[in-house]
């Protein structure tokens, strides 16, 4: 018997790795006779009566694990090996993992036991039973370039470096949809035919969510455009990893936590990056410091005050100030931003605070 514990943060990723396991561990078994599998509901949803056909909450908790127990300390039938699957392990309390530590005190060698947290968090007393002996697993990489990379790989799709480049700028971070946009260039051209930018780009669709960082890396490119394109896809763009779009004031928070931190290092003291380090905190690592340092030196004293202007005309239009739409409002200050710092790299005398 053994103990598996299947991590990642993307749910797409994380079961095709998921997949890969169990095709291993079933071998030539039938699977719908060696897999069980059973998923730990959270709390009971709002207006979810006694009725509901899935109890939640508790009892529902309560049910899943005897139920996960009845599958793991069953003997196969007619299979080598029995697989019990524990979906959304993070919903248990350390009260409901209390039977499984029990069992896996003395588990049965022919059930191998996979445990998939989801969205929450294992709690500790299991992981702390388990620490040493359980099998962590997880998607080999969730970064849209080494996934396309395996995929196209594995598939025998030849792609450019023009091609990659533009999937992976489309797709940004959802890395979830590499799988089917290769099964599909895989079928619709021949065997080792090298594809260029022009022959995957009608098969991308819509832009995929990026990170949040390429907002500010935009803005402090001086790249006006480019920082629009990257709001208007973290404002409307899901992905398993964003599962909401960001709101304006989500927005607002980010950059002025970015221009706040541009403020404590607009100071003659600070030299280097190990002074930017320090007056960060000091648990900042040395590249983002070095950026942030580059950047309030770039913007100097007036271009700081000039950014904390707009942001703080942003906060007050968000908050009604105006009749301005909200996205509008995060639009307008992400432009005067970008085009603050376009202006700091011009060169002496750069960045001065309107009057």
């Amino acid at each position: 018997m053994s103990t598996h514990y299947m991590k990642g943060d993307d749910p797409s990723l994380r079961e095709q790795a998921l997949e890969r396991l169990v095709a291993t561990l079933l071998g030539d078994d039938d699977r719908s006779l060696a897999l069980e599998e059973v998923v730990i509901p959270g709390r009971a949803g709002a207006g979810e009566s006694s009725d509901s056909d899935a109890p939640g909450g508790a009892e529902g908790r309560m049910l899943a694990v005897a139920a996960a127990l009845n599958a793991a300390q069953s003997p196969p039938f007619m299979t080598a090996r029995r697989i019990v699957v524990l979906r959304d392990a993070g919903n248990l309390t350390a009260a409901d993992a209390e039977p499984l530590i029990a069992y896996l005190e003395n588990p049965l060698e022919t059930t191998e036991l996979i445990f998939i947290a989801g969205a929450g968090r294992l709690p500790a007393n299991l992981t702390k039973a388990w620490k040493g002996t359980v099998s962590e697993m997880a998607p080999p990489s969730e970064k849209t370039s080494d996934v396309l990379a395996l995929e196209a790989r594995d598939a025998g799709v030849k792609l450019t470096a023009d091609a990659v480049k533009l999937i992976t700028t489309r797709l940004g971070d959802d890395a979830s949809r590499i799988a089917g946009l290769v099964e599909i260039l895989s079928a619709a051209y021949d065997d080792g035919t090298a594809l260029d930018a022009d022959d995957v780009e009608p098969y991308l669709g819509e832009a995929g969510a990026v990170p949040i960082y390429q907002l500010t890396n935009a803005i402090e490119a001086g790249d006006v455009a480019g920082a629009l394109e990257v709001l208007h896809r973290l404002m409307n763009v899901t992905s398993p990893r964003q599962p909401k779009p960001m709101h304006p004031l989500q927005a607002l928070g980010m950059l002025q936590g970015n221009y706040r931190r541009l403020l404590r290092l607009d100071d003659p003291d600070i030299r280097g990056v190990d002074d930017a380090i320090t007056a960060l905190g000091g648990k900042v690592k040395e590249y983002p410091a070095r950026k942030a340092l580059e950047q309030a030196r770039a913007l100097r004293t007036d271009g700081i005050r000039e950014a904390y202007t707009y942001l703080a005309q942003a906060d007050i239009d968000l908050k009604g100030a105006r009749a301005i739409p909200e996205d509008a409002v995060a639009e307008v200050l992400v432009a005067r931003l970008a085009a603050l710092s376009a202006r700091s790299r011009t060169g002496p005398g750069r960045a001065r605070a309107r009057r």
